[in-house]
């Protein structure tokens, strides 16, 4: 059993705009990402990639 607390959404409101300077990483909760979900799809630069949650609880980054 984990004792860590659930973390917030978002840190931030909004991503700094495009051409301005990085203010630091956004956080966002994996719960706010999945949901009820096991499977992401994210696209990235012309790419998908697959974001997959296991049943340990570990998350997997795949091309």
């Amino acid at each position: 059993m984990s004792d860590r607390k659930p973390l917030p959404t978002q840190d931030r409101e909004a991503p700094a705009p495009a051409g301005a300077p990085a203010a630091g990483p956004v956080r966002i909760a994996s719960r706010a990402l999945f949901g009820d979900a096991s499977l992401v799809l994210i696209e990235h630069e012309g790419e998908t990639y697959s974001l997959r949650r296991t049943r340990l609880g570990k998350l997997i980054l795949t091309k």
